[in-house]
């Protein structure tokens, strides 16, 4: 184990578990993260390996002997027959016979309807009603000669959430923690490698929970395929509820006029809409407008009385283009269907998280260390739905005042639910509470900023904040300043006047081949630089992080050129990327030197104790595809364990840290 596996053990026995026994015990069953967590936490929160081994085998036995799969409903419901009671594990919603006056439930995969239930357990469970809701139920089966009377009866259920927490204890042990450990603790929870990630990532894939925590609170997540965008309202929560965007209806969502039950809204913390982008989609204008009032003003009404309710809203989807051709012929929601690309629709938008500057899921960036039992980090986070963090930031900083309440309304909320995830007992610094306050006022800054190119009639807004020092800093979003050529045009032209999407560079991350074909398809065949070559300065040089179109000819190339020694120092040259990353920056200096020249390239990395064979093969495939372009690649591990900082150092006599 990790010193923080062992430090997150020591001060939440009990509360964690090892994050890949999940797919140790998951099978075929087709169950959300939450449930199969939810059983490895009672059997397997210990970091002891025989105890954690015998879990996993009892909860592997009571998947095999109560999960129910589709396949063998029948041999189940025989099971039930037979024994006349059973325990199994099974989605189940429950709605009202208005001809027998009795509650009724559905088992979803065994297949069984018109369970009886009693009305204590309906009021227990209220859910129920709702939507199917995961649960461990017992089921009798008692056969009766009158045709009118189910013969299955539901005798108890449990749902599958945990009982219990204290949140006194939480908030207590949390301040053990330095801030980058507890970081690192949320994002193992929710399945993630911290390691893979840089500091702004890891707040990126955090703000995604921050609809857990906030009341009323509306973000949208637009982006390229495949970068986990459903997979925390999906699986991360028992409180949230994942609906396909085509799907949703006004009774479904709001109330049904009919019998005047609530709909989703009155019963989960969290609704996310999957699959909410696509132009060719239709949505029914009445959905349309009572969201929008909803958003704005918490409340809803039919025409009967208004109500209110307490649900995020979260909007996921895919894009169709890149960022810099949205920006130059349309704005970043135009993947949005034609009902909801509305000012007023988008106004009403907390944050905007860029979907672009999430990485693709690849196998490397998820954890094999300790995080929360999900269930008991998304009841923390439950109850702290209920505080307000927001006026923290004024001790330390204050917006500008020429801010909308709307957009300040936006800013405080986004600023409070990252408090209340990193901070739930108090104690931030002032520079990492500007760290959060610059990412909230960024994440309305880009909803702010595109509802003045889609509605000429919103006003261009000066997002600026100002500090203890009384200095004025201003915000702006990375997309802002990577394309600023395109991101102030307005208003937005149609794509046909502007020409075609191939007259739009792609920066992308480019092809996903094996680093040894990438490398050698780059031989020294004399390509010219991609970029001019600057003259080297000394100084300081920031960059926001996920900033792209800075290739490393920018960066490092000047200070490169000449150079017939080149010693790169990284502790952290251990999976694919990283080494892709080191063969990029070679693939530079065969660009930029000269065919006659030979360059020597050293790289001082760490051992990768837990997958050493497959980091050498990644290093050795860099030298081998060097061979006869000029650059000679070694490497060598820093067995000492001093290497920790991140350096390049040129015979010429400059150094970059």
């Amino acid at each position: 184990m990790s010193d923080l596996d062992s430090k997150i053990n020591e001060h939440f026995a009990g509360y964690v578990v090892r994050k890949d026994l999940v797919k140790a015990v998951k099978g075929n069953a087709i169950v959300p993260t939450y449930v199969l967590e939810y059983l490895l936490g009672q059997y397997c929160a210990t970091d002891d390996e025989a105890s954690i081994e015998s879990g996993i085998e009892t909860v592997k036995d009571i998947l095999r002997k109560h999960y129910v799969h589709r396949s063998e409903a029948g041999l189940i419901q025989s099971t039930i027959k037979e024994k006349g009671r059973y325990k199994v594990i099974d989605q189940v919603s429950v709605s009202l016979n208005e001809k027998t006056d009795s509650y009724e439930a559905v088992f979803e995969n065994l297949g069984i309807k018109k369970v009886a239930v009693d009305s204590g357990t309906v009021k227990a469970h209220p859910k129920l009603l709702v939507t199917g809701v995961w649960c461990i139920a017992d089921v009798q089966y008692e056969f009766s000669e009158d045709h009118r009377i189910s013969p299955w009866i539901l005798e108890a259920i449990k749902p599958i959430q945990i009982a219990k927490v204290d949140y006194e204890g939480f908030k207590t042990a949390r301040a053990a923690f330095s801030t980058e450990e507890w970081i690192d603790i949320l994002m193992q929870s929710i399945g993630f490698n911290p390691d893979a990630f840089g500091h702004r990532s890891k707040l990126l894939q955090l703000m995604r929970l921050i609809p857990f925590v906030e009341r009323n609170y509306n973000i949208i997540e637009l982006g390229p395929k495949g970068t986990g965008k459903s997979h925390i309202y999906s699986e991360f929560s028992p409180h949230g509820q994942l609906i396909s965007g085509g799907e949703v209806t006004v009774p479904k969502l709001f109330v049904n006029n009919s019998n005047g039950r609530i709909g989703l809204v009155g019963y989960w913390d969290v609704v996310a809409f999957d699959e909410f982008a696509g132009r060719e989609k239709k949505a029914n204008k009445a959905l349309v407008d009572i969201m929008k009032n909803y958003m704005a003003n918490k409340t809803f009404s039919r025409g009967v009385s208004p109500m209110g309710a307490e649900a995020s809203f979260a909007f996921v989807g895919n894009t169709d283009h890149n960022v810099p051709f949205m920006l130059k012929n349309s704005d970043l929601f135009e993947a949005l269907p034609a009902q909801f690309h509305d000012s007023a629709f988008i106004d009403r938008l907390h944050a905007y998280l860029p979907g672009w500057e999430v990485d693709v899921i690849r196998s490397e960036m998820f954890t094999s260390g300790y995080g929360f039992i999900v269930d008991y980090l998304a009841e923390i986070l439950r109850h702290l739905r209920s505080e307000d963090f927001s006026n923290r930031a004024d001790v330390f900083f204050k917006v500008s005042p020429q801010i909308s309440t709307r957009d300040r309304d936006a800013i405080f909320k986004t600023l409070s639910g990252y408090l209340k995830l990193l901070f739930p007992d108090g104690g931030e610094t002032e520079a990492e509470v500007e760290d959060l306050l610059r990412l909230a006022m960024e994440s309305r800054k880009r909803v702010k900023d595109q509802l003045t190119r889609i509605d000429s009639t919103y006003p261009d807004v000066d997002f600026h904040y100002v500090g203890s020092d009384g200095a004025k800093r201003a915000v702006t979003t990375v997309e802002e300043e990577e394309f600023p050529q395109f991101y102030h045009l307005k208003p937005a032209l149609d794509p046909k006047e502007q020409g075609s999407e191939d007259e739009v560079v792609d920066v992308g991350r480019g092809d996903t081949s094996e680093p040894v074909a990438a490398l050698q398809g780059n031989s020294a065949s004399g390509t010219p630089p991609q970029s001019k070559k600057l003259q080297p300065e000394e100084g300081h040089k920031v960059y926001a992080e996920n900033r792209k179109g800075i290739s490393y000819d920018m960066l490092f190339g000047p200070y490169t050129d000449g150079a017939q020694r080149i010693v790169v120092t990284d502790p952290y040259i251990r999976f694919y990327y990283q080494a892709r990353n080191m063969m990029e920056f070679v693939e530079m200096v065969i660009r930029r030197k000269a065919p006659e020249d030979q360059v020597a390239v050293h790289l001082v990395t760490g051992p990768d104790d837990g997958n050493i064979a497959q980091q050498r093969e990644f290093l050795e495939s860099i030298s081998t595809a060097c061979l006869g372009s000029g650059v000679d690649f070694t490497w060598a591990f820093d067995t000492s364990g001093t290497a920790h900082a991140r350096d390049i150092v040129t015979d010429t006599g400059w150094k970059i840290e």
